[in-house]
């Protein structure tokens, strides 16, 4: 199967390169700079291109990994190079629907994760979700899935969305509080690697207890004098004191919820 790779971020980078390990043909790479585009091109020894319109038109798969903001500008111009083939794209947060009276063939191909070019990713913890207008097409993706990692399920554009959702709140806002966590403690002049064994295991005990289960701390038990105390602490800086007490409410309202389970 030849593939086209729409996009040379994070996701294009390393799904080209998985692809590539397990015998697929990419052949041609776009992206909208040159120093991007040169860059995939050249780790995958394929042609490559900063021009719509130079698309090959002989891909019998495109993999779009652009920003959501691009996608639909991007669709009719790309589809036009190739109507028969099969466009996907792998954003976690666009419905399937977007390809809707462009692309006769269409899906998504969703690999749940968080991709950084500098840091390698081990495809079989890779989850993907996939979806497709025509049956075939959805047996092509769960194929092509499965041979990059075991972890293939099916979802709708809505299951997806919440997924997605999801995942910003395991991910992108749990990263955020590893931020907050080290601008504390750069204050102070401490060390951030000193909290990486608390975060290590505060994430492998998700893999044994539900998440309010593994629940601990001042917010979880409501111990209103160390909350106050840490909100005096934070009191010249109110946005962090603001989401401190939010979030300490949120907290205790999970744990109250999970006790009254019978």
């Amino acid at each position: 199967m030849k593939i086209a790779l729409i996009g040379a971020g994070n996701v294009a980078t390393h799904l080209g390169k998985v692809l590539k390990e397990k015998g697929y043909e990419v052949c041609q790479v776009y992206s909208r700079t040159e120093q991007s585009a040169a860059a995939l091109g050249t780790l995958l020894d394929c042609a490559y291109t900063t021009s719509l319109e130079d698309v090959t038109a002989e891909a019998e798969l495109y993999i779009v990994s652009v920003k959501d903001a691009v996608l639909q500008d991007l669709i009719p111009v790309l589809v036009k190079r190739n109507p028969q083939a099969l466009f996907v794209h792998t954003a976690g947060s666009m419905p399937q629907s977007v390809w809707e009276g462009h692309a006769v063939r269409y899906g998504v191909l969703y690999p749940m994760q968080t991709f950084s070019k500098q840091r390698p990713v081990d495809f079989a913890e890779v989850p993907f979700f996939v979806e497709a207008c025509m049956a075939d097409d959805l047996h092509l993706l769960k194929e092509l899935a499965s041979t990059l990692s075991p972890k293939v399920y099916e979802a709708t554009s809505e299951q997806r969305r919440y997924l997605h959702i999801a995942a910003v709140f395991a991910c992108n806002f749990t990263n955020h509080m590893y931020a907050v966590c080290a601008h504390l403690l750069s204050a102070q002049h401490l060390p951030f690697e000193a909290m990486l064994p608390l975060i290590d295991e505060t994430a492998r005990k998700v893999h044994h207890l539900s998440p309010v289960e593994a629940q601990t701390g001042p917010a979880c038990r409501y111990d209103v004098n160390v909350i106050e105390r840490h909100l005096e602490m934070l009191a010249s800086e109110p946005e962090l004191a603001a989401m401190y007490e939010q979030i300490s409410k949120n907290i205790h309202n999970y744990t109250i919820s999970k006790n009254q389970k019978p």
